[in-house]
């Protein structure tokens, strides 16, 4: 499977893989600040964007999906960037493929278990009958009957798009997703270990990363740090870029 990306700039290679729902399109103002350093890939994974749809979806098949693209571009001693699902599928690939690593940057995620939380945002997207909407429009407001946080939906249909002339559909593949959504909770495997530096930015308003996993995280990540992005929830990188990149570059370079 060959994975869509977008590359900036030269040098070192920087991977970066969003998170559930997502696309790269969402990491582009982000990876051309760091393409000024950096050769900056920014994925889409498996099942989102314009990267082939399967019927498998764990971490697993995610992380296997993410090595090929990196035995394709001949990446090594790369900076590894992954958000939320992103960085749960950074941690496998870290700590089965210590090699293709240099350092790891896992933003807003804990390699514990996580129960399913996705309820509302599932029923909200599979309300949205695709055959019968004409318009992004209508799509918000049924997305509105289920989800009511504006930021929300305008980031979920940031991923609709016309598939043919009069018909709209989701470039994540939402069947799929829905019926595999218990596997984005998986916790990583107790012996999976990464002994290079790692970072983890959490969100000072998010409850994604808590005092309690820190030691799950040294367990994992025995070289990790752990820092804050004042005033940001779980999309951290959006809503405070500028802490964000300036933590990015202070342990990248």
């Amino acid at each position: 499977m060959s994975l869509y990306s977008t590359i900036y700039g030269k040098g070192q290679p920087m991977v970066i893989v969003h998170g559930l729902f997502g696309m790269s399109d969402n990491w582009t103002t982000i990876a051309k600040q760091f393409a000024d350093y950096f050769e900056v890939h920014i994925l889409d994974l498996p099942n989102h964007g314009r990267s082939p749809h399967t019927n498998e979806f764990n971490y697993n098949s995610l992380s296997q999906a993410v090595k090929q693209y990196f035995i394709e571009h001949s990446l090594e001693h790369s900076l590894l960037i992954g958000h939320s699902l992103g960085g749960k599928t950074a941690m496998q690939l870290a700590t089965s493929e210590p090699e293709l690593i240099s350092k790891l940057i896992v933003v807003d995620i804990s390699p514990r278990f996580y129960p399913i939380h996705h309820d509302k945002i599932l029923k909200g997207l599979n309300a949205v009958d695709l055959l019968k909407i004409s318009s992004r429009l209508e799509a918000e407001k049924r997305l509105a009957e289920h989800i009511s946080e504006l930021d929300v939906r305008q980031f979920l249909l940031k991923s609709m798009y016309w598939k043919e002339k009069g018909k709209l559909d989701f470039r994540f593949n939402l069947p799929v997703i829905t019926k595999n959504i218990a596997n984005v909770g998986e916790e990583l495997g107790h012996n999976n270990c990464f002994i290079k530096p790692t970072l983890f930015l959490k969100g000072e308003l998010s409850n994604y990363i808590s005092e309690d996993d820190e030691d799950l995280i040294f367990h994992h990540f025995p070289k990790a740090e752990i820092e804050v992005i004042s005033g940001s929830g779980h999309w951290l990188h959006a809503e405070n870029p500028s802490q964000f990149v300036d933590e990015v570059m202070r342990f990248s370079l």
